[in-house]
């Protein structure tokens, strides 16, 4: 079982968000979860469903949501500093930012880790951990590409979610489960939601 850190902030993707956390907890990885502000926005809007305040009512809405699964799912608080993620002496096996907003990918790039998705973020750079964002804009700005190329180069993976169309997508969700595939595949966990190239 790994422990992954998800983030997730206001940027317009959610079902990418909601997919991949079915899919890492029916997996059976533990996920610490965490969520903006905006990201509550966004999921009512593209998914009609309200992410609680409190991480307790989070947990409890999430779970009957899903359903049976084998993993383990804990969530935080934004401001929550005593979270294991926001110290390198408890980092978790890796963290994803997804769907990732312009102002977090730029918080990141320049360090300034004044909440717990920045400083989980910036403890898994200090540490050499995996840090996968899933940057969700377009088109992406010179600004916006140089902060890309700063996390590169830091070594996050920047994974924007471009889906393929090889597989014969025939619904909204094939094309989101093409994204959270690429996602698992760079965290290393199994899944079957796409055939692979050559297969």
């Amino acid at each position: 079982m790994k422990i992954i850190t998800l983030a997730i902030t206001g940027a317009s993707g959610l079902p990418y968000a909601v997919r991949l956390l079915e899919c890492l907890l029916q997996s059976g990885q533990c996920v610490h979860l965490v969520y903006s502000q905006a990201a509550q926005i966004v999921a009512k809007q593209e998914l009609d469903f309200t992410l609680p305040n409190r991480p307790q009512d989070a947990e409890k809405l999430l779970c009957e949501r899903f359903g049976k699964f084998s993993g383990e799912l804990r969530v935080f608080g934004r401001d929550d500093w005593y979270a294991p993620m926001a110290s390198g002496s408890n980092p978790g096996d890796a963290m994803v930012i997804c769907p990732c907003t312009m102002g977090t990918l730029a918080a990141v790039a320049a360090g300034l880790a004044d909440d717990l998705i920045t400083r989980a973020a910036d403890v898994m750079l200090k540490e050499k951990r995996p840090l996968i964002l899933v940057p969700r804009e377009t088109p992406f700005s010179a600004i916006h590409l140089e902060n890309m190329l700063k996390l590169s180069h830091a070594g996050a993976v920047i994974l924007p979610p471009n889906p393929g169309f090889y597989h014969h997508p025939q619904s909204v969700q094939d094309i989101v489960d093409f994204v959270v595939a690429r996602v698992l595949d760079h965290l290393g966990v199994e899944h079957g939601l796409v055939g692979r190239w050559g297969e």
